[in-house]
C-alpha cells in the first residue's frame, strides 16, 4: 500500500494535485489505515496516471470524469469531439496572432493593401508625414464604411498620383501647414493647389474631383482632418476663396475674389 506521496511520486504529480482530485471527486477517496492515513493500491496509481494524461493534454477535468466512466465507442466519440474545439481554438489563436502581426505592421492594421502601397508611395516623395497621417486616418473610416469602393478609388488616386500635379498638389499641401499668416509662400501652396484642382475639374469633370462620397461621412472626414491637422482648416478657407470647399469631398464653388 502507499502513502498519499508515493502515490503522487508514482504518477508525476504533487500531493496538492492528488488532494484537489479527491476534492473534485475525480480520484475516489482510499480506505485509511488505523493511523487515519489515506492507504493507495496499484489501481489507484493506475487511475491517477490515467487522469494525469488526459489533463495533460487539455481535457476539462469536467470531461475526465466523463473519459474516465465511458466505454471504448463512447471515449472516442467524445475524444472526437474535443479534438474538434482544439481545432477551433488553434484557428481562432492563428487569427489573433495575425492580428498582432497587423498591429505591429502600422497602417495595414485597418486598410487594404493597395492603401498601403499609396501611402508608401508618398512617403517616398518625400509628402509631410503629416498630410500622410490626414490621408492615412481618411481612408480607414472610408475603408469600414464602404469597402467596396476603396479598389475604383485608390485605383483612381494612383493613376493620379503617376502625374506631377498630384505629387505636387501633397507637396504644396506639406509646406503649407507649416506657414501662418497668409504668407506669400502660403498663397503660393494655396493657388497651386487651387490651380490643380481646376485642371482635374475641366478635363475629368467635378464628380472626379469630389468623387462619390457619402456627405454626412465627408464631414466626419474633414473632422477627423481638422482635428489632426488643424493647419487645414485654414487651407480650406483659402481654398473657399479660390473656388474650391470642402476637404474630403471637394466640390466647385463661386470664387469669392477676382
Amino acid at each position: 500500500m502507499l502513502t498519499i506521496g508515493e502515490l503522487a511520486s508514482y504518477a508525476g504529480v504533487t500531493v496538492r494535485t492528488v488532494r484537489h482530485y479527491h476534492a473534485t471527486g475525480l480520484l475516489p477517496e482510499p480506505v485509511r489505515d488505523s493511523s487515519g492515513y489515506r492507504r493507495y493500491d496499484a489501481d489507484s496509481v493506475v487511475e491517477l496516471i490515467r487522469i494525469r494524461t488526459l489533463a495533460a493534454a487539455g481535457v476539462p477535468l469536467a470531461r475526465v470524469r466523463e473519459l474516465l466512466r465511458a466505454d471504448t465507442k463512447e471515449f472516442a466519440a467524445v475524444l472526437s469531439d474535443l479534438d474538434e474545439q482544439l481545432r477551433a481554438k488553434i484557428l481562432t489563436l492563428q487569427r489573433h496572432r495575425e492580428q498582432i502581426a497587423r498591429l505591429e505592421a502600422g497602417d495595414s492594421l485597418a486598410l487594404p493593401s493597395d492603401v498601403v502601397e499609396f501611402l508608401d508611395r508618398l512617403r517616398a516623395l518625400g509628402v509631410d508625414e503629416r498630410v500622410i497621417e490626414v490621408e492615412r486616418d481618411g481612408w480607414i473610416p472610408l475603408a469600414a464604411h464602404s469597402p467596396g469602393e476603396i479598389p475604383e478609388l485608390i485605383a483612381r488616386k494612383r493613376n493620379q498620383l503617376d502625374q506631377a500635379p498630384l505629387a505636387d498638389f501633397y507637396l504644396a499641401l506639406s509646406r503649407a501647414l507649416d506657414l501662418t499668416d497668409d504668407s506669400t509662400a502660403l498663397i503660393e501652396a494655396v493657388d497651386t493647389i487651387a490651380a490643380y484642382l481646376t485642371q482635374l475639374a475641366d478635363e475629368h469633370g467635378e464628380d472626379y474631383v469630389a468623387g462619390d462620397i457619402d456627405p454626412a461621412l465627408a464631414e466626419l472626414l474633414d473632422t477627423l482632418a481638422f482635428d489632426t491637422a488643424p493647419p487645414a482648416r485654414r487651407l480650406t478657407e483659402l481654398l473657399t476663396e479660390r473656388g474650391w470647399s470642402g476637404w474630403t469631398k471637394l466640390e466647385r464653388v463661386r470664387p469669392q475674389r477676382n
